[in-house]
């Protein structure tokens, strides 16, 4: 081999390992953040406590020799607010994952699961539910489930119309506008024969709220957005290969159609999971892979996981505000995420580097 071939091959793996390091900086600074601001969320209430007692309530329970806390600590760390924390993180990263997915099958910036019909379908089915009381399941799980089982739903619809006229990018962002404005219509049309009260409660299901957190929530919910994003991960090169096009990933070895489908069913499932118990939560997915792209690329294998961890901050910090911001009422975290999305969305739209798509 001629040594200056060596030379070149050891300069390129220096500046490969250099382009890996950066975006592992960053998915651990935002590790970092994440687990500072839980700190912080976790302090926040009608009972004062500090970060440093919380982290000792959340430590003492797995190193209990190492950490103490008290009863009274423990009680309103455990009880009262981790949960809600927890959930705010895994929907944010789920939501962010899923609308990484969504945008990188679709090599469209604007695809999400909001703007492709599945949150309409899950408010659909929680309308159906709260107004008329019909559902697939009874009980205290009856808007769960209708939520649940429209989101998923209303994702076999896209695909079934997709699949009609070829499962490309364009025909299923045409499939899921239509899926959006039919289940929107007719949750209009349960508002417009509803009773005051419920169409009340509709409207605060669609304004999306972490209040409703549970361990036993927080616990589907992880293991939903865990496992989905895994697979998800596994395949990022395949969807490295469709942003080069279908034709290109053909030619690469990649079954489009099936990658595409499973990655939109696995979207679905991670939003379908969160949206039917938090209500609709708009912009995380939206926004999230915008911020992480301008900040490590648009390679799958570092995006998604990065994603995740970015929108596990915004949620997160989101709902902090909400909770702290007209203290002691608490504004229902959708509301904070499209007060805060929106502008900063206009502003990386303004300033966003040309090609980083």
């Amino acid at each position: 081999m001629p040594p200056e071939n060596a030379i070149e091959r050891s300069e390129l793996r220096e500046e490969y390992t250099q382009f890996v390091g950066r975006k592992l900086l960053v998915m651990l600074a935002s590790l970092l953040g994440i687990v500072l601001l839980m700190g912080i969320a976790t302090t926040l209430g009608s009972a004062d406590i500090s970060p440093a007692e919380a982290y000792s309530a959340i430590l003492a329970r797995f190193l209990p020799g190492q950490f103490q806390t008290t009863e009274f600590i423990d009680t309103i760390v455990w009880q009262l607010r981790l949960h809600r924390v927890l959930m705010a993180i895994f929907a944010g990263m789920g939501l962010a994952v899923a609308g990484t997915a969504m945008q990188g099958i679709l090599r469209n910036p604007l695809a999400s699961p909001f703007t492709l019909g599945i949150a309409s379908a899950a408010t659909f089915g929680a309308s159906l539910a709260i107004i008329l009381g019909a559902g697939f399941v009874g009980g205290q799980y009856l808007i769960v489930g209708n939520a649940f089982v429209f989101t998923m739903l209303a994702s076999m619809i896209v695909y079934g119309l997709a699949k009609y006229r070829g499962i490309t990018p364009e025909t299923m962002i045409l499939a899921g506008i239509a899926i959006m404005y039919l289940f929107s219509a007719m949750t209009s049309f349960l508002q417009y024969v509803g009773e005051a009260e419920e169409v009340h409660e509709v409207v605060f299901w669609m304004m999306g709220s972490l209040g409703r957190s549970s361990w036993d929530k927080v616990g589907i919910i992880a293991l939903v957005t865990c496992v989905c994003t895994l697979i998800l991960m596994k395949l990022s090169w395949d969807i490295n290969a469709l942003g080069a096009g279908d034709e290109t990933a053909k030619s690469l070895g990649v079954n489009v159609e099936v990658v595409r489908v499973i990655c939109m069913v696995l979207a679905s499932l991670i939003t379908a999971s969160i949206i039917c118990f938090t209500g609709t939560i708009g912009f995380i997915g939206l926004v999230a892979p915008h911020i992480t792209r301008m900040i490590v690329g648009g390679d799958h294998r570092f995006l998604i996981p990065a994603s995740g961890l970015v929108g596990a901050i915004l949620l997160l910090g989101a709902d902090t505000v909400a909770r702290t911001i007209i203290a002691p009422v608490i504004l229902p975290v959708g509301i904070m995420t499209a007060f805060l999305g929106v502008p900063f969305f206009v502003y990386l739209f303004m300033k966003r580097r040309k090609g980083y798509w």
